[in-house]
């Protein structure tokens, strides 16, 4: 009896768990392999997150964070008086339109006043004063203006081209003008910039009307 219990005792502790059997181990294998792919799928969805993140914080520097430079325009432009003479040569003018400063940017653009200079040839022949305001956000500021112009300023020279001009029925001036200012981002952050104007401009004599206007910058 006492080998019996001696080589019994064996297979009592195997079956008391020190030593797991076929089942169990079968048991334990697949338990493990769904801890496995739990923890595969969770690295992958934080991945994911992680990528969606990066795109997010991209795409928002380069849109709504990026600055930039407004844009300076003449709008329409109504003749109210055209008077010109070759034989002089001469001219007076008066017209209204508006300028107009389109910001493209998520935050406000405040400028200062400045002057819109007109031109014929590199001689100012008159100006018109842009009062300091702001643009909304990703909106276009219009501001109503009258221009006076003359030729009373002009020098010699200047005067023998433009009776040349005057003869071809058309009268010929440029507009520029440089209107620096801040563009304001989430009320917090601000950054310097201008917006520059620089526009063409011809006027037919005999209609007494605005034929050809063009502005670029």
């Amino acid at each position: 009896m006492a080998e019996k219990n001696k080589q019994a005792s064996p297979s009592a502790a195997a079956t008391n768990g020190q030593h797991p059997t076929s089942d169990e181990e079968s048991a334990t294998l697949p338990s493990q392999e769904l801890k496995r792919k739990k923890r595969i799928k969770l690295a992958i969805y934080i991945s994911a997150f992680v990528v969606v993140q990066i795109i997010v914080i991209t795409t928002f520097a380069l849109t709504v964070m990026s600055v930039k430079s407004p844009k300076l325009r003449l709008g329409a432009i109504s003749v109210q008086t055209l008077n010109a003479s070759s034989s002089t040569p001469s001219f007076d003018m008066t017209f209204t339109t508006q300028v107009r400063i389109k910001n493209t940017n998520f935050g406000r653009f405040k400028f200062d006043a400045t002057n819109a200079r007109f031109m014929y040839e590199d001689r100012a022949v008159g100006q018109v004063r842009i009062p300091k305001s702001k643009a909304g956000m990703r909106s276009t500021k219009k501001i109503d203006v009258t221009v006076s112009l003359n030729s009373k300023e002009l020098p010699s020279r200047s005067r023998y081209n433009l009776g040349n001009e005057l003869k071809t029925g058309v009268l010929s001036l440029r507009s520029e003008a440089l209107l620096a200012g801040k563009v304001e981002l989430m009320f917090v952050m601000k950054k310097k910039k201008s917006a520059k104007m620089g526009c063409t401009l011809e006027f037919n004599l005999s209609t007494k009307k605005i034929q050809y206007l063009h502005c670029y910058y």
